[in-house]
């Protein structure tokens, strides 16, 4: 199998460490990535001292901060002449108080859709130099659990809630997968594949950051025996990595390895250009041109 080099995101622990974990066994080069240095750092050694592939990096940077993932993508790319795959695995679901980052942006957006959202665009110039490039989204089921959509108020500035906010930011990183599928193609960069996929509810850390209201904590911790351990969860995105299947499968969502429907109840070009106008406005002041 050819050997890849590839950079996941959210890969300190959890279902991220998991991908890292079982890619770096097949003996790809793979780039590690956690909120600090300190945690990308245990993971890389870990990694290494468990698969024995000594050819494990690691980066870091706080995903709250748009300008912290432009520095981490400057590093990537000094050091990287190519990348084969990005997998944009970070993510997260917050409490009951909308918090807000540095930038300004509702959390939850700022790492579901605006952190892949910049870094795709960023690390386009390596990923172009790859004969066949892979970026990979996780998004979620819980896409189809957005409440209703309001696209004046898209960070939920009125009637937050922690469920709507994760919802929302997932079916929005669907649509701007697929916005990006469609440019890539128009500007004759077929040889990017661009899916985002569901994990399956994971056994991790996930959802236990922040308080949610006694019931929904009570139900996050009742359904912990029953979820998928980290390393299934890992399964499709491994898949959509390395498979020759999928080679030339671009702009699809995709749970258990095969292509999804997602949901369409909000869906039309217009909303979906809006959401993709609006996370180039939000990161526009942190993004290099970009020409083929």
């Amino acid at each position: 199998m050819e050997r890849k080099i590839i950079f996941i995101t959210g890969s300190s622990g959890g279902i991220g460490k998991e991908t890292a974990k079982t890619l770096a066994k097949q003996g790809n080069t793979v780039i590690v990535h956690g909120p600090t240095k300190e945690l990308a750092e245990t993971a890389c050694k870990e990694i290494k001292s468990e698969t024995g592939n000594q050819k494990i990096d690691y980066v870091y940077a706080d995903f709250f901060s748009l300008a912290d993932i432009k520095r981490m993508a400057n590093e990537l790319k000094k050091k990287y002449e190519r990348l084969d795959v990005l997998i944009n695995n970070a993510g997260a679901m917050f409490g009951t108080e909308r918090e807000t980052t540095i930038d300004g942006n509702e959390k939850t957006f700022a790492l579901n859709l605006f952190a892949p959202f910049l870094l795709s665009q960023l690390l386009l110039e390596v990923l172009v130099k790859s004969p066949a490039a892979r970026i990979i989204n996780v998004s979620s089921s819980a896409h189809s659990l957005s409440g209703i959509l309001n696209l004046n108020d898209i960070q939920l500035e009125n009637n937050y809630t922690f469920g709507t906010a994760y919802g929302q930011s997932k079916l929005y990183l669907i649509w701007v997968t697929q916005h990006l599928a469609t440019e890539l193609k128009e500007k004759g960069l077929a040889h990017i594949t661009v899916n985002s996929l569901h994990p399956g509810m994971v056994k991790t850390a996930f959802g236990q950051n922040a308080k949610k209201g006694f019931l929904i904590d009570f139900l996050l911790k009742l359904s912990r025996p029953f979820s998928r351990k980290p390393k299934q969860g890992a399964e499709t995105a491994i898949y959509l990595a390395t498979s020759k299947d999928v080679e030339n499968v671009t702009g699809k969502y995709f749970s258990d390895k095969k292509i999804t429907n997602p949901s369409e109840k909000f869906y039309t070009k217009k909303n979906e250009k809006i959401i993709w106008d609006y996370c180039m406005q939000i990161t526009k002041p942190y993004l290099e041109k970009f020409t083929n």
